[in-house]
């Protein structure tokens, strides 16, 4: 089937300035915007022209039309108005369109054609600023003329189809595109149905196939019965399952509950049971300690912790305190009574820890006023302590307190060589003085009268120095022992 195609209008390559025309709307839906040029009757001469154009009705931009459009005869209007028909039909009915028309395409026609009719656009002078209309009555190549051609002709193709026109050139392709589409659709449904409508030709012995047609129905109603059969016997079993299923869903209710009090329980001993073994946890954290702190008493020596014997300069000290006084370095006596009754201390401390009962004296650790108690004289007292001053040099007391602590120290020295063959003190002792074995070879008094404070120094350093080899020897010997 043959299908017309509108005339296609030239898209502008950009709009031109439009003219201040209002808002009035060209015939056949075209809206004027600028184009064609028209002279304005009344203006002034040399003036510029006024423009109307049509724009596209899809996308809105402007159009420049062929000139073909607005010269049109009477056979071109009939072919566009007539109907689609055929044969003598056809003939009387583009006949009798035709005898409705005049040359001069009047507004008013009633030649059965449904068409949008639009007025003529009004246009306005753009320098004169006041309105007037283009009216142009008798010549047909005004502008006033073209314009109702062309609107006349948008309006009849308008009327024929569904589209609004004019079109630009893209969107016309584009109906186009859709009109193919649409064409070929209905071509592919034709197709079906000549296919579906020759295989109906085709179909034979309708009366066989009626047969067929019974046979098969009677076998359906014995089935349908077979069925209402076993449907009534589902139903029978149906019914006993409702009831066991009443009875099941009771007992189900009853597991549940019993289930739930379980799990009450089980919450219950699980919580007791995580609170005991955080008790066992602690406990078990609490002997850990303790007995990483029992085995590090047991590593400790608390004769070495507690009596720290050592060396400043010329000076031994224990637990920091000096023992003995240079001209040089005037130790104060305080100092010294403390590092005495340090001294004094440790001496009965191992001798404790040995058993060991000294033969002639008793040591009485007593700070920093410690003293010695002779055990054939009750009442004598030798104190390991002093003043200083003139008196003090000339009192012997002290002296017979510092030679009998080095007395218990060689019984000390004695009682260990028993046990232990091997072991030896680095300084010797004997009636009060201490000699230098290793060193020098010479012997220091540790009494103070009549003797060099220098001396007196030395022979208490050496002191201290067999004392702290008696402690480690009775913290090797001792440690591991309660």
């Amino acid at each position: 089937m043959a299908t017309a195609q509108p005339p296609v209008a030239e898209n502008l390559p950009a709009p031109a300035p439009v003219s201040q025309a209002g808002s009035g709307t060209a015939a056949g839906g075209g809206q004027a915007a600028g184009g064609t040029e028209s002279p304005a009757p009344g203006a002034a001469s040399g003036g510029p022209p006024a423009q109307v154009s049509f724009v596209c009705q899809r996308c809105g931009q402007p159009l420049r039309l062929d000139a073909s459009l607005t010269a049109l005869d009477q056979g071109t209007i009939d072919e566009l108005t007539a109907p689609l028909v055929s044969g003598e039909e056809g003939e009387g009915v583009r006949q009798e369109e035709r005898g409705r028309q005049d040359s001069r395409f009047e507004e008013a026609r009633e030649d059965g054609v449904i068409r949008k009719l639009i007025p003529a656009a009004r246009l306005t002078s753009v320098e004169s600023g006041s309105g007037f209309t283009l009216i142009d009555a008798d010549g047909r190549d005004n502008p006033s003329h073209r314009l109702k051609v062309t609107s006349h002709l948008f309006d009849i193709m308008s009327g024929q189809t569904d589209v609004d026109h004019p079109l630009c050139e893209e969107c016309t392709d584009t109906l186009l595109d859709q009109l193919d589409q649409q064409l070929r659709i209905i071509e592919d449904e034709c197709k079906d149905y000549r296919e579906f409508l020759e295989k109906l030709k085709l179909t034979e012995d309708h009366s066989t196939e009626e047969q067929q047609l019974q046979t098969q129905l009677n076998k359906l109603k014995a089935e349908e019965k077979e069925l209402m059969r076993v449907l009534e016997q589902v139903e029978t079993e149906r019914s006993d399952i409702a009831r066991e299923v009443v009875v099941e869903t009771a007992e189900s209710e009853r597991l549940d509950q019993e289930e739930e009090k379980y799990w009450q329980e089980y919450g219950e001993y699980k919580r007791q049971l995580l609170e005991l073994e955080d008790d066992q946890r602690s406990v078990d954290n609490q002997l850990r300690y303790a007995q990483y702190q029992l085995d590090k008493l047991r590593k400790t020596n608390v004769f070495n912790a507690t009596f720290h014997i050592w060396h400043s300069g010329h000076f031994g000290t224990i637990n920091n305190f000096r023992l003995g006084r240079l001209p040089s370095v005037p130790v104060e006596w305080s100092e010294i009574n403390a590092a005495w009754g340090q001294t004094v201390l440790l001496l009965h401390s191992l001798a404790k820890k040995m058993n060991l009962k000294f033969e002639r004296y008793r040591l009485v650790p007593y700070g920093n006023h410690s003293f010695l108690e002779s055990l054939t004289d009750k009442s004598k007292e030798l104190p390991l302590y002093g003043s200083g001053g003139f008196r003090f040099f000339w009192d012997t007391k002290f002296d017979q307190a510092m030679v009998a602590f080095l007395d218990c120290l060689q019984q000390f020295k004695e009682r260990v060589e028993r046990g232990d063959t091997g072991f030896c003190l680095p300084y010797r002792m004997a009636n009060g003085k201490i000699e230098d074995t290793g060193g020098s070879g010479g012997s220091y008094s540790i009494k103070i009268q009549f003797n060099s404070e220098e001396q007196w120094t030395k022979a208490l350093k050496f002191m201290l120095t067999n004392l702290k080899w008696g402690l480690a020897w009775v913290s090797s010997q001792f440690t591991h022992k309660p």
